[in-house]
């Protein structure tokens, strides 16, 4: 990544940048990346070539996985990716290419670039899946937030190395040093002494006529370890923007236990879920036509669970034994096949969801 903050004052604080950044991004990648793409035709799941391109083998030189987190790293840091597929079938991911917009016609991608090659073809927008993440680009948020940050940060370092850093006098008796010879042995031998304190834990300094060293302290460590917790409160302040501004929540990416299930919820629910509807609304276009997608042929995107579906046996057994639903529809809201079986499909009520009949018998 080759940022205008190389050129700038902030240019050593980069690090702080990317890490925050990355840290965000490869967090949104790798909850995406577990998402099984499903192709449903009517009530039935179907596995073809189209299932095997989705979920296993995108291209020939990634996996399913590596696919969808390079998806997610080129769509924030871009806040557009472009997905194309070759002649052969194989799903690519566009390094570069031009959008040509218009208001009433289709929209085109020429100059589209994957590595090296680039595509002489133009393609359109019912080929291709195009996706932007935000309707503004997010980079110019994290540049205004790092400018400050990074400023910050690089003061608190500067405090810090200033706070650790060893000062020292050395009283000489120049009248032992007038001559050349003698100023260059005292030369080599104070500059190995500065080696010895700055490399070894243990340095033994022997005495020297008319030469004379002492350190200076500069505060206790009490201080020291003061200026270490501020300098991880603005990496961590500058993480939490980064994620705010993501929608993810702080809690996870620092690993706090503290209502973990309620946070992933959220999680889920307003930044991967709205993702994935994305993914599944442009897939539906490119892979399917208007008919197909009427007759109920379309991309069911299953979702990580963050639930056990054994903590929530007791509420599946309410759901089936009120009538709710049947056997079927709970193993599909589980993200589990449908199963050929006239019980699963019946709808079943036990007697205390049955209407009491007005001799007392239950219906």
């Amino acid at each position: 990544m080759f940022d205008v903050e190389f050129f700038q004052d902030t240019s050593t604080r980069i690090h702080m940048k990317k890490l925050a950044f990355d840290t965000c991004v490869s967090f949104l990648g790798r909850t995406i990346s577990q998402s099984e793409f499903r192709i449903k035709d009517g009530k039935e799941f179907i596995k073809d070539e189209l299932y095997h391109r989705l979920n296993v083998r995108p291209n020939k030189n990634m996996t399913a996985s590596t696919f969808w987190q390079t998806f997610v790293h080129k769509l924030v840091y871009d806040n557009e990716c472009l997905i194309i597929q070759a002649d052969d079938g194989d799903l690519l991911i566009a390094d570069d290419f031009e959008h040509n917009e218009y208001a009433v016609l289709e929209d085109t991608f020429t100059k589209v670039k994957v590595k090296e090659y680039e595509f002489k073809r133009s393609f359109r927008q019912n080929e291709v899946i195009h996706l932007r993440y935000k309707n503004e680009n997010l980079s110019p948020l994290i540049d205004g937030l790092f400018s400050d940050y990074g400023d910050l940060f690089g003061r608190i370092l500067n405090a810090q190395k200033r706070k650790n850093q060893v000062r020292a006098t050395v009283d000489m008796d120049m009248l032992a040093a007038k001559s050349e010879q003698h100023q260059k042995k005292l030369q080599e031998f104070i500059d190995n002494m500065y080696k010895a304190i700055g490399e070894k834990d243990v340095a033994i300094i022997p005495q020297q006529p008319g030469f004379k060293y002492s350190e200076q302290t500069n505060g206790g460590g009490s201080v020291n370890g003061q200026s270490v917790d501020e300098v991880n409160r603005v990496t961590n302040g500058f993480l939490d923007q980064v994620a705010m501004a993501m929608g993810i929540p702080t809690s996870l990416l620092h690993g706090d236990m503290a209502d973990v299930e309620k946070q992933t919820k959220n999680y889920m629910l307003f930044t991967v879920s709205p993702l994935l509807k994305k993914i599944k609304d442009q897939a539906d276009v490119k892979f399917f036509t208007q008919d197909d997608y009427l007759k109920g042929k379309c991309i069911d995107i299953w979702q990580v669970s963050y639930q056990n579906v054994f903590d929530l046996a007791t509420a599946i057994d309410k759901i089936r034994a009120s009538g709710v639903m049947n056997g079927n529809e709970i193993r599909s809201k589980f993200g589990l096949e449908r199963v050929d079986d006239p019980l699963l499909d019946k709808y079943v009520m036990t007697k205390n969801y049955s209407e009491v009949l007005e001799g007392g018998e239950n219906e």
